[in-house]
């Protein structure tokens, strides 16, 4: 390995946070500084520290969102199922 950008969960945790800034553009507008800022910064904290704690953090805010009826839950559950992928890698990860 050459650099973090070769490992797999950092490139996965980039996609998830891409994924889900395109989720947040359907928000309503009056989120925007509320749960819409606190899911993009745990979004990107993932990749940004390989953090598990942020995955969980981003998983914990969209469920609400989801709740909230933000968003189809067919969106959710592409955006769970990478984040499952990325917590599997992570934990891997600290345990090495």
């Amino acid at each position: 390995m050459k650099s973090y950008r070769d490992l797999i969960v950092w490139q996965k945790a980039v996609d998830i946070g891409t994924l889900t800034y395109k989720l947040l553009n359907n928000f309503p507008e009056d989120e925007k500084f509320g749960l819409t800022s606190q899911i993009k910064r745990s979004s990107i904290s993932i990749s940004s520290n390989i953090a598990r704690g942020s995955l969980l953090e981003m998983q914990t805010q969209l469920q609400i969102a989801n709740h909230l009826s933000f968003f189809k839950l067919d969106d959710l559950n592409v955006i769970n199922d990478l984040s499952l992928q990325i917590g599997k890698m992570l934990n891997s990860l600290i345990k090495k």
